[in-house]
């Protein structure tokens, strides 16, 4: 798949709530890289393991009330999704919107980087 195609399928699976689907695009030792480190966590994801532990720590904690994502905006072997949750804090009990861009890096037809980049947070 070129970029264009993963970028498509990637915001699909966005689309529908189903991020665990996009395991998929990804490289075996991809890397995933946060703006902050999450409470008790680390900025750095390296592996399909440590990406989806990622994503299991976020559903665990957080309750989703409303998501939009936006994109794909390709530009050669990279890509820009935007995202935007409504979501409460399970530990903390704090409703907040986040938004955040994520800077995609395809190689080789799977997505070997990804970047989050938003301000503050929970």
């Amino acid at each position: 798949m070129n970029t264009q195609e993963i970028a498509n399928q990637l915001v699909a699976v966005c689309k529908a709530g189903k991020f665990e689907d996009a395991q998929v695009l990804y490289a075996p030792d991809a890397v995933s890289v946060e703006a902050s480190a999450p409470p008790g966590g680390q900025r750095e994801a390296v592996g399909l393991a440590a990406i989806k532990a990622k994503g299991e720590w976020w559903v665990a904690n957080h309750e989703v009330h409303s998501m939009q994502v936006a994109g794909p905006w390709p530009h050669d072997d990279r890509f820009i999704v935007g995202f935007r949750f409504d979501v409460t804090m399970k530990p903390t009990g704090k409703r907040f919107t986040m938004e955040e861009m994520a800077l995609y890096t395809v190689k080789d037809g799977k997505i070997v980087r990804e970047e989050f980049f938003y301000s503050g947070g929970a």
